[in-house]
């Protein structure tokens, strides 16, 4: 996370200047270390800092969720990084909490609690969606956003049943929105699901995000909007397959509000 180019403080220099910011952004995994990823995380960060929220990270102090060990059947080590991040979110009496990860979301929501973690938790889609509500966020469209298709990611979608943020924000950009033939509770993995991100593909006569490309494609849609870093690469990777990967572009649902605020 390019924290010290965009300054945005951690918990522990909030603490020291006796300070509370309003939300925790819980950067994750793939929101620090992977660099389409990152892009993700600073096009956020931007969007909170014109917003006027106050928000800090814990930086180093942040640890996996533990939820690709959990996904994979290691129950102790998830326990034990759970266990860690509890500690430390609980040390900075952390009460809210915003991450652009559907995976860390499922996790600190849902899981968390039976281990002592209580907070209130949001994906990125909802926060951004609550800050245009409330008149902190103002979009201005940019004039021809095109046609864009939406992916819904498992872990919001059939995991918690946000389907209407993502594409309320979608929907303000006065886009030709064109949804996929399976969608919302029926929507198709990405495949990196599960910690599947983590290991070779099931055998099988086709990978299930050349599917899934293939589906995003026969909408003719120019952007394929996503809200998760897993659902992004696997779908990059689906158009690298298929060679698309020059007319069509996927991204992440705040890079595209980001593009179109006032």
């Amino acid at each position: 996370m390019a924290e010290n180019e965009m300054h945005i403080p951690t918990m522990a220099e909030m603490q020291a200047q006796d300070k509370a910011p309003e939300v925790l952004f819980w950067v994750g995994c793939a929101g620090s270390f992977d660099a389409r990823a990152q892009r993700v995380s600073r096009a956020f960060a931007e969007l909170l800092w014109r917003a006027g929220v106050s928000f800090a990270i814990l930086g180093n102090e942040e640890g996996c969720t533990g939820d690709p060990a959990r996904r994979a059947g290691n129950e102790f080590v998830f326990q034990m990084m759970a266990l860690q991040n509890i500690e430390t979110l609980n040390m900075y009496n952390v009460k809210t909490i915003v991450t652009a990860c559907p995976h860390c979301y499922n996790t600190l929501k849902n899981e968390y609690p039976d281990l002592g973690g209580m907070y209130e938790v949001y994906h990125h889609t909802q926060y951004l969606d609550q800050l245009i509500e409330s008149g902190r966020l103002k979009i201005q469209s940019s004039g021809q956003p095109g046609k864009i298709t939406y992916h819904d990611s498992c872990y919001l979608g059939r995991v918690n049943g946000e389907y209407e943020a993502p594409r309320k924000l979608i929907s303000s950009l006065r886009a030709d929105v064109r949804e996929m033939e399976r969608s919302r509770s029926n929507g198709l993995c990405c495949g990196a699901g599960g910690a599947q991100m983590f290991k070779e593909d099931e055998p099988g006569d086709k990978r299930v995000n050349t599917e899934r490309i293939e589906e995003a494609l026969e909408t003719g849609a120019g952007t394929i909007a996503a809200n998760c870093p897993f659902c992004i690469t696997m779908l990059e990777d689906g158009l690298k397959e298929k060679d698309r990967q020059e007319d069509v572009m996927v991204l992440d649902i705040s890079e595209m509000i980001l593009n179109n605020i006032k």
